[in-house]
């Protein structure tokens, strides 16, 4: 079997084209697996959706963006983070209107419910006997920190300990890892959107297994940053600036910041 594992594609049919092309160019797959955040934060949400939903034997979960815009969920910045960046607040301004515009293109187009479906998790048994779990962001959640890399061992293992699952793979940061933790290993896709520097190609990757195991590559696909930028203008995109800052490298990752 062959399966591309995808993530974070945040309404872009510009960067998600690119990937399946690239997917295309290297044998193409037997299925997708889509771990979510597919919509929000992008300036073709509803392109999106259909673009993915229309994939031959694809799996999807949630991710945190997708409940945001069924749950009507937003991601209030912590007050002692405010306090120290009041830019945060016009950043929070951004987003909040950016997912209530993301809500009513899916919603007026017949997408909520598709979204509102979505589980939280994906399973399934290779046929070497592997126990694979796909989620967002870690065992159990679409949300929180995720499996980024300034978690230590002992953190990992305690993300991981639930998990049942020989290989465990997540999104959500944005950042690609692949580590074996007490026997598990856990690989983040990294992301198809809004990518965090220094490499800000589209990331993904490739799934080939057999009776004899499995063995993964992590694929980078170069897209035209400027054309989404302009996408996102021509659009009127609320968080138009928020989302263009991702494409020309100038947003960080949380835990990033905090070591900087």
């Amino acid at each position: 079997m062959r399966i591309a594992l995808l993530s974070d594609v945040h309404g872009n049919l510009i960067t998600l084209e690119a990937v399946l092309k690239d997917i295309k160019a290297n044998g193409g797959v037997d299925g997708y697996w889509v771990l979510g955040d597919l919509a929000a934060l992008g300036y073709d949400p509803v392109g999106a959706l259909e673009r993915l939903s229309g994939l031959s034997n694809a799996q999807f979960v949630r991710g945190n963006t997708d409940k945001y815009i069924v749950t009507g969920e937003r991601p209030l910045p912590p007050v002692e983070a405010i306090q120290d960046d009041f830019s945060l607040i016009h950043r929070f301004l951004m987003i909040t209107a950016s997912f209530a515009w993301t809500a009513g293109a899916v919603t007026t187009t017949g997408w909520l419910d598709w979204l509102a479906q979505l589980p939280l998790e994906f399973r399934a048994v290779l046929p070497g006997g592997t126990r694979f779990l796909g989620v967002h962001a870690a065992p159990g959640t679409d949300d929180g920190p995720g499996i980024n890399p300034s978690l230590d061992e002992k953190q990992l293992e305690n993300a991981l300990a639930k998990s049942n699952a020989d290989l465990v793979c997540v999104a959500h940061t944005h950042h690609p890892l692949d580590v074996t933790v007490d026997g598990i290993r856990v690989v983040n896709l990294g992301s198809v959107s809004n990518p965090f520097p220094p490499d800000l190609r589209a990331s993904y990757v490739l799934l080939e297994a057999d009776r004899d195991g499995y063995k993964l590559e992590h694929r980078y696909v170069d897209y035209d940053h400027q054309a989404v930028i302009a996408a996102l203008r021509r659009v009127h995109h609320p968080a138009a600036e928020y989302i263009s800052n991702y494409q020309v490298g100038k947003n960080l990752p949380g835990w990033q910041q905090k070591e900087s």
